[in-house]
């Protein structure tokens, strides 16, 4: 049911995005052993939603964050956070983008930033539930992934990487996110269930050295 999405850089944080930078990252030092970094170039982050009879895939271009573990061996420890930049939304439709950008969906003007921040993990081998503080639009609420730990290996330079992968559904509305459009024969154009799913692998104690 997961696939390797979620949610790839297009300019230059904003400040208010370094400010919302997930707390282990500014914290921990680039040497930290219990800071693991996002892999970005080999992570997804990606959402879908319904329209019409049809679905809209989209993800996000600008984002970050780390997961904190100090024991790979003891994944129910884990912590993971995420910043995302709310104005690099990506539908690759460049009109479907620039109104999802304004007032009538994500107002990224005003809230330039997306966070996840989990607050516990529960695991059964590799199978995990990431519980976690979802922000939209100034709104936070409590949300569930519904996933699993990949493994940890070790690449040709010998930097050390973990996978994991989750996936969760939100209602839109929850967050203020609630234009729509009424259409012939009753219905709305657009759901308000909203798929989020996430593939992370992430480096051990700081960012990659290369790819």
């Amino acid at each position: 049911m997961l696939r390797r999405l979620l949610i790839a850089a297009v300019f230059v944080p904003s400040a208010a995005y370094a400010q919302a930078a997930p707390a282990a990252a500014q914290a921990g030092r680039p040497t930290d052993p219990a800071v693991w970094t996002i892999d970005k170039t080999h992570s997804e982050l990606s959402f879908q939603i319904r329209h019409f009879m049809s679905k809209v895939r989209g993800t996000f271009r600008d984002w970050k964050g780390t997961v904190n573990l100090a024991d790979p061996a003891r994944w129910e420890t884990a912590s993971i956070d995420v910043a995302i930049q709310t104005a690099s939304i990506f539908t690759d439709n460049d009109r479907r983008d620039a109104d999802l950008r304004s007032a009538n969906f994500f107002l990224a003007d005003s809230f330039p930033v997306l966070t996840f921040k989990s607050t516990k993990v529960e695991r059964t081998g590799d199978a995990a539930k990431i519980y976690g503080d979802l922000t939209i639009k100034g709104v936070t609420k409590p949300v569930v992934l519904e996933g699993r730990f990949l493994g940890l290996q070790k690449n040709s330079n010998g930097s050390e990487r973990l996978g994991v992968e989750a996936t969760t559904t939100i209602n839109r509305l929850d967050y203020g996110v609630t234009w729509n459009r009424a259409v012939e024969g009753g219905g709305a154009m657009l759901g308000d269930d909203v798929k989020i799913e996430l593939a992370i692998e992430a480096v051990r104690g700081g960012p990659p050295r290369r790819p």
